[in-house]
């Protein structure tokens, strides 16, 4: 009965309650009774006998109706208390650069609460790695990766070409011309291999993948390359399984516009392609700019190439309209195969319309491919005034064979 009664009441009393139920408990059996109700509750008999005490002690009334737990100054002191240099050493073990002290210990390893502890404890500190843990949250410390901010140093004329692109993007809208976005994604390793994430699965069953990712052990490796309609928020994704090459990725452009492009501007004269600066679609790319050449030639397309300025490739729309959806959407499951990484890219969807299409690209693009001088004198590129390594446009070649 007992136990019952104290399994059914103590999730609702503070330790000074259930120290005091204990106590009365323990009373009304008489003798033996503070042993009875320790066994029963599994509570200790001295803090039994101790709830005795304060059951007849008027000071305890009187703390008891302030609504305290334990006397003032009672309970263990902290460890600042009877160690005043606690803090400051343990500050100065955390940050040894900015705290004056760069011959630090801990400067070259990492920095744990076991480690912590053990260094403050040679300095002569009594302290635990849970104390130091605690000292920490008090400090206002709390545990932190690495967060990508630092884009390396800023071009001067980098805020300049975001409005010389975006003036660009809302000309060549506003007359109905398509403009998109490029990139290529990550490669990934297609097998049963652990991608990030987590997915719902049945409790205790998840879905069992390779411990280490061996290339040698995948089926393929594949590049998805996307090109995402900045206006109709839809996209396309080439997934290719050789090279990310310049021939690529133009050659996933000249799909989208097979496959959608075309027949949602029918009525098209010029295409505008933003990008970063590198990659397979570099600024400095000559076989960019030949296959670009000979996608104009093709459709009849004047083709503008705005690039991102340098240490802003996150910048680009295709990264947090396209990509990470598509991130998103294949989370938690090992991409096995490559139908199955193509039917993850075409079944992304969002509340806000983005649809997506996605084919496989098993074609041989090799790498190391030059272009003469020569070649590049043919190309009809002309470059902008402003920053014309940047921003340029490929005319069509009238004269040249679209075949």
């Amino acid at each position: 009965m007992l136990r019952t009664k104290f399994e059914a009441l103590a999730p609702s009393m503070s330790e000074v309650g259930q120290r005091l139920w204990a106590a009365v408990e323990a009373r009304a059996l008489g003798r033996g009774g503070v042993a009875v109700v320790a066994r029963a509750t599994g509570l200790r008999r001295a803090r039994i006998v101790a709830g005795v005490r304060d059951l007849d002690d008027p000071t305890h009334a009187t703390l008891r109706a302030s609504g305290r737990v334990r006397r003032p100054g009672a309970g263990r002191p902290s460890a600042t208390a009877f160690q005043p240099g606690l803090l400051a050493a343990l500050d100065r073990l955390v940050e040894p650069t900015t705290r004056g002290d760069p011959m630090s210990a801990l400067r070259w390893t990492s920095k744990s609460k076991t480690k912590l502890a053990t260094e403050l404890t040679a300095q002569g500190f009594l302290v635990s790695p849970n104390t130091v843990g605690a000292l920490l949250h008090q400090q206002r410390y709390s545990l932190q990766a690495p967060r990508k901010l630092l884009e390396g140093g800023d071009h001067p004329d980098r805020d300049a070409q975001f409005r010389h692109l975006q003036a660009r993007v809302a000309a060549l809208q506003a007359a109905g011309q398509p403009v998109v976005s490029v990139d290529c994604k990550k490669k990934e390793l297609v097998g049963t291999f652990q991608t990030g994430g987590q997915e719902w699965q049945p409790q205790g069953q998840p879905v069992p993948v390779n411990v280490y990712d061996f290339v040698s052990d995948a089926v393929c490796k594949v590049s998805p390359y996307g090109v995402y309609d900045v206006t109709r928020n839809e996209g396309w994704v080439s997934v290719g399984t050789d090279h990310d090459t310049a021939r690529f990725a133009v050659n996933s452009i000249r799909e989208w516009w097979r496959r959608m492009g075309r027949q949602r501007y029918a009525a098209a004269t010029e295409i505008l392609i933003t990008a970063d600066g590198g990659g397979s679609n570099s600024s400095r790319g000559r076989l960019w700019k030949l296959e670009l050449q000979r996608f104009a030639d093709r459709t009849g397309l004047t083709v503008h190439v705005c690039h991102l300025p340098p240490g802003t490739s996150k910048w680009n729309k295709i990264e947090h309209r396209l990509f990470s959806q598509i991130t998103l959407n294949w989370r938690g499951r090992p991409l096995e195969t490559l139908e199955i990484v193509v039917q993850l890219i075409a079944h992304t969807r969002t509340d806000t319309g983005l649809r997506v299409r996605a084919a496989a690209d098993e074609k041989p693009y090799p790498t190391k491919v030059k272009v003469s001088d020569q070649t590049m004198r043919e190309l009809r590129l002309v470059r902008d005034d402003f920053h014309g390594n940047w921003n340029y446009s490929l005319l069509p070649r009238r004269d040249i064979d679209a075949k």
